[in-house]
């Protein structure tokens, strides 16, 4: 279908406490989509012209061409009552846009008044109103369908999360205000907006936005320090499945909240975190875990990590509300609207529950799964979105500086290399766990002393911790290895072998057997992580 189908309600809306309402252009503005309806017609009839509406936009499309009009309104949010405002938003929208997404903005066009009283594109006369010039695609790029087809896979995932941590870390710092003042600006704002809405009840709405405070309360220090050290800037800010496209096989970010500098600039984690709220509320937790975890490892906002169960819910909420309000407008699907509205409140709610820390181990020899078995039980262990993975492989490719899929010679595994790897991931988990995060490391611990380190970490952060140890017939694993290609191991049959005289499986660790299918390993691997109880 089109990219304009990614396009919903913008942020403004979302985030301004008051009712949305869908405006109509203003009545002169017919003529200009009239006009425009030519334009992006290219010689077809208009009638092939499908023309969607927001609150604040028009964007009109046919073929691979799309351009977005913005309506003649004033909005306590938005002010594009005059020609030059529109001029000046589209290429304010071109310029953010294009941080992202350039092969999609393609410019800003003129609508301007000739002599003769008719309408040119880019002409002399006198400026009428501005567009946006876009690329359109089809509906099937966008992830929000790949999420509801079942296309959406690891691979789309991790490289998203590296594109969004790359985007990130190009952004300039912004320190005119406090993490706590922006955060505590956005709860003012969903406050108003639930006020506004019939699908919550008063009393639950007040214990709602209570807790919300009182957690706020506790991570402004954390927050204001984060301001401090330069983490607030003006990121994407509207960061969900439906404005993240492929293009030419790459996740591509688009149609960011363009209109609002305040709203925008924020905690680069809070931006994130809608991208996380939207494939947790999915049921896609699996997912929203490796993007956060292929997000720290490009870019280590680890000191950031207690934010992120608030910062969901946070996106929760406004998704809460948004869609409360869109069902009091609604002339169909209001019941449907209702409960989405319910799903996301809930969803909060629950996001805002505090859940226990917790380290777990996995280990196991080359070719036994470990990584998939430490993906699999990551949602399950600690805050939201799930555990920091902390694995050897991807440990010793950041120490040697190269890429998690580049092999690396036999010297990078010599005795104190490996050492120092197992130290490494100490380290991180104790730092991770010191924070209130849950952590999983995933490593062969072969070696009795490995195996007792770590649960010593545990036991020095004062958290439960659990070992598993994945088992495997010599055979399987052998196969397992060989079968390999592009893989973050470097392990080679070989290396198995030698594994297999000097292993000594840890005792106290629970045993799962990894030679059936990878959804029956990692079952075995859950329930007995399951058995793992906080005192």
């Amino acid at each position: 279908m089109t990219l304009a189908d990614g396009w919903t309600l913008e942020m403004g809306s979302h985030l301004s406490g008051r009712s949305v309402q869908t405006s109509t252009p203003a009545n002169w503005q017919a003529g200009t989509i009239a006009f425009l309806k030519t334009i992006v017609a290219a010689g077809r009839d208009t009638s092939s012209v499908t023309v969607m509406q927001t609150h604040i936009s028009i964007i009109l499309l046919a073929g691979h061409r799309a351009l977005k009009l913005k309506k003649d309104v004033r909005l306590p949010y938005v002010d594009f009552s005059t020609p030059d405002l529109r001029l000046t938003a589209c290429e304010r929208e071109l310029r953010l846009n294009r941080r992202t997404a350039p092969g999609l903005y393609l410019g800003v066009r003129r609508v301007s008044r000739q002599a003769d009283g008719s309408l040119a594109l880019d002409g002399d006369g006198p400026l009428v109103d501005a567009v946006v010039d876009m690329v359109r695609f089809d509906e099937g790029c966008l992830f929000d369908d790949l999420a509801t087809s079942g296309r959406l896979t690891a691979e789309y995932i991790e490289a998203l999360a590296r594109q969004v941590a790359a985007f990130h870390g190009t952004l300039d710092a912004d320190r005119h205000r406090s993490g706590s003042e922006i955060m505590s600006a956005v709860l003012d704002i969903n406050q108003n907006a639930f006020a506004g809405t019939t699908v919550f009840g008063e009393d639950e709405v007040a214990t709602f936005c209570q807790m919300f405070r009182a957690r706020l309360a506790t991570i402004a220090p954390l927050l204001d320090a984060r301001a401090v050290a330069g983490k607030i800037r003006h990121g994407h800010g509207d960061l969900h499945l439906r404005n993240i496209c492929l293009i030419d096989g790459d996740p591509t970010l688009f149609d960011c909240l363009e209109f609002s500098d305040d709203l925008a600039t924020t905690d680069i984690l809070y931006d994130l975190a809608f991208l996380l709220m939207d494939l947790w509320a999915r049921g896609l937790h699996a997912h929203a875990n490796l993007a956060l975890n292929r997000y720290l490892d490009d870019l280590d906002e680890t000191d950031g990590l207690p934010l992120l169960p608030f910062f969901m819910a946070v996106r929760a909420a406004v998704r809460a509300h948004v869609t409360a309000t869109q069902a009091m407008g609604a002339t169909a699907g209001a019941d449907r609207l209702e409960r989405d509205a319910r799903t996301y409140f809930d969803l909060a709610v629950a996001l805002l529950e505090v859940r226990p820390t917790r380290l777990v181990a996995v280990g196991g020899l080359s070719g036994s799964g470990k990584s998939t078995v430490a993906a699999s039980i990551a949602p399950f262990v600690g805050p939201a979105p799930g555990a920091r993975v902390i694995g050897s492989d991807r440990t010793r490719k950041r120490m040697f500086r190269v890429p998690a899929r580049t092999r690396l010679p036999a010297e990078a595994y010599l005795p104190a290399v490996s050492a120092e790897v197992y130290g490494r991931l100490r380290s991180e988990a104790a730092r991770v766990l010191h924070l209130g995060h849950g952590v999983v490391v995933d490593a062969v611990f072969d070696r009795p002393d490995e195996s007792i380190a770590i649960a010593e970490v545990a036991e020095r952060e004062g958290v439960p911790f659990r070992g598993l140890w994945l088992t495997a017939p010599r055979e399987v694993l052998l196969h397992r290895v060989a079968q390999r290609r592009g893989d973050v191991s470097d392990a080679t049959g070989d290396v198995l072998l030698s594994q297999v005289e000097r292993a000594v499986p840890p005792a106290a660790w629970a045993s799962v057997a990894a030679d059936a299918s990878v959804e029956v390993v990692c079952a075995e691997a859950r329930c007995a992580l399951a058995e793992l109880r906080t005192p």
